[in-house]
């Protein structure tokens, strides 16, 4: 390279220079040397070189003590290259007739270190002109230049909003350079993550580089200028009994630490932090809920609906009724909402709602009258009524012969609630039937059965009893021998009286045929013994001949 047209070499702060003897050399050379040259054009000879001896000297200078080196072709090399190696040096050879002169130029560069800014601001606040901080690049040569970067794009100085104070200092003992730039900056909202840098520009032996800073992201202070308010948790209904954080948010920054909450039925507001809580709401809370900031500027409202649901049973609890009573039942419902109403008995929903106008055994049971607000989760209310029916016992017996004509059974229905005791007795005797067997207690209703062969007409007797009442019934029953009606288990009480007259008719012509056999006995027994007296007799009873065949032919009709 050239300089003035001159030739140059480029060397880094550091490096070695090497400077080449562009001459010819010449015959009868007798030595060759270097120098440079002051800024007041005076030389300073710093080494010398032999042709002949082939030796090599050094000036004293102090500069270049220890850092030169001379070639056999003259080629000088300065080790350590320092800024104040630029200089003009000039090749000498010296013969007996002539001395050759060629000049080089040194220019020495260095890389300024990375640039970092410096003294930063701590934060920036908008609409007011600050200090945002120094970007320093150290140790350049030649000097470099500093540009300001924001998001990537240069920032050109305006007045009042972009101003930019370049500063550069040189090392005295080295040369070298050290660059500050420092930006003033007024900010707007919108700086809020804009990531801020600095370049620097410098030279190079290869010609002209830069070097970029860390991005440095400042927090921009601005005001509020907007008021929310939330109701938290973010759900879309709010029930009785849930707990409400209400939460109020400015959008400046720093955020506002403090608000003023205005409550329905409240006149003041209420000073709090960000959140003001609400626990255990009731239905009252309903209402418009407003936020501010404490000097009472940028207010923010919203409504809460508090959804309730309130139900009333009438009867509820344990309730203990008579069989064939009345009972009306209602079961009333209060909410915020259209409630869905439903009944529960014994786990089993019902398709309507209960109604009690002759209260059976089977209506005993446990109620459940249940409601919800479909739209609002978690909102539901039910209670209860256990329907207890009381009954004194109530008998039925029934009688039927066995197929196989070896047995009977006699069956007592019984109805009542609390469950009666059954105990079957035998009439007359007084003696207790423990082999009875027993249905399933069901609706109030169970039957008792016992399995006799009586060889003899007998009474039987059904005594049931609960806490209530005790009741008792008999019913006649034929010897094996006489075959009874069958009697179906579900008849009614005409059929049992006819079936009870029909066994007593049968059992007043047996007793009647018994007298008529012992009545022809008797008579036979007379006859006989007539008949020996008569043979004693015979003349004196002669006279009766016509009317002992009468005689005899009655007893004869009376015995058949």
């Amino acid at each position: 390279p050239l300089a003035l047209g001159l030739y140059t070499v480029n060397a880094v702060y550091g490096d070695t220079i090497t400077m080449p003897c562009r001459l010819e050399v010449p015959d009868g050379l007798m030595f060759g040397k270097w120098k440079y040259e002051m800024p007041n054009g005076s030389p300073v000879f710093i080494a010398f070189r032999s042709s002949t001896k082939k030796s090599v000297q050094y000036d004293d200078v102090p500069d270049y003590k220890d850092r030169l080196s001379l070639s056999e072709n003259y080629t000088l090399s300065i080790k350590n290259a320092r800024i104040s190696d630029e200089k003009r040096f000039v090749c000498m050879l010296v013969t007996e007739d002539d001395v050759s002169e060629e000049p080089t130029i040194v220019k020495v560069f260095k890389q300024p270190s990375q640039p970092e800014i410096l003294h930063q601001a701590d934060f920036l606040e908008t609409e007011k002109l600050q200090m945002l901080g120094d970007c320093v690049a150290r140790d350049s040569y030649p000097e470099g230049n500093v540009t300001w970067y924001k998001n990537g794009r240069v920032l050109q100085p305006v007045e009042e909003v972009v101003v930019i104070n370049l500063q550069k200092i040189v090392n005295k003992s080295t040369g070298l350079f050290t660059m500050t730039s420092s930006l003033q900056y007024m900010p707007t909202k919108e700086d809020a993550n804009a990531k801020f840098s600095c370049i620097v520009t410098y030279y190079g032996p290869s010609g002209q580089k830069t070097i970029q800073s860390e991005p440095v992201v400042f927090d921009v202070h601005y005001p509020t200028e907007k008021v929310t308010i939330q109701v938290l948790p973010q759900s879309s209904t709010i029930k009785e009994g849930d707990n409400i954080t209400l939460k109020c948010s400015g959008n400046g920054n720093p955020p506002p630490q403090e608000f003023l909450f205005y409550i329905p039925g409240e006149t003041e507001g209420i000073r709090s932090s960000d959140t003001y809580v609400m626990i255990d709401v009731r239905r009252n809370a309903t209402g418009e809920y407003k936020c501010s900031l404490t000097d009472k500027s940028m207010m923010d409202s919203t409504t809460i609906t508090v959804h309730y649901l309130d139900l009333q049973l009438t009867p509820s609890g344990e309730v203990t009724k008579q069989i064939g009573e009345a009972l009306p039942v209602s079961c009333t419902i209060s909410s915020s909402r259209n409630a869905t109403v439903f009944w529960i008995k014994d786990n089993t929903r019902m398709q309507t709602s209960p109604s009690f106008s002759s209260l059976q055994y089977q209506d005993a049971g446990n109620y459940i009258c249940e409601t919800t607000l479909q739209e609002v989760e978690g909102l539901k209310k039910r209670k209860t009524l256990k329907l207890i029916v009381e009954g004194k016992p109530q008998i039925k017996m029934t009688k039927k012969t066995n197929t196989n004509k070896m047995s009977k059974t006699i069956v007592c229905h019984v109805e009542g609630f609390p469950k009666p005791a059954v105990q079957w007795t035998v009439t007359g005797s007084g003696s207790i039937i423990n082999k009875a067997k027993e249905t399933k207690y069901v609706n109030g209703k169970f039957s008792s059965k016992i399995v006799i062969a009586p060889e003899e007409n007998v009474t039987l007797t059904c005594i049931a009893e609960n806490q209530l009442e005790r009741t008792v019934t008999s019913l006649n029953v034929s010897a094996i021998s006489i075959p009874e009606y069958d009697e179906p288990e579900d008849r009614n009480d005409d059929n049992s009286e006819k079936v009870n007259d029909q066994a007593k008719l049968i059992v007043g012509i047996v007793v009647g045929l018994l007298l008529a056999a012992l009545v022809a006995g008797v008579v036979y027994w007379l006859y006989v013994k007539k008949s020996k007296t008569a043979s004693k007799h015979v003349d004196k009873d002669l006279g009766n001949i016509e009317e002992n065949k009468k005689l005899e032919e009655n007893n004869h009709k009376s015995e058949t």
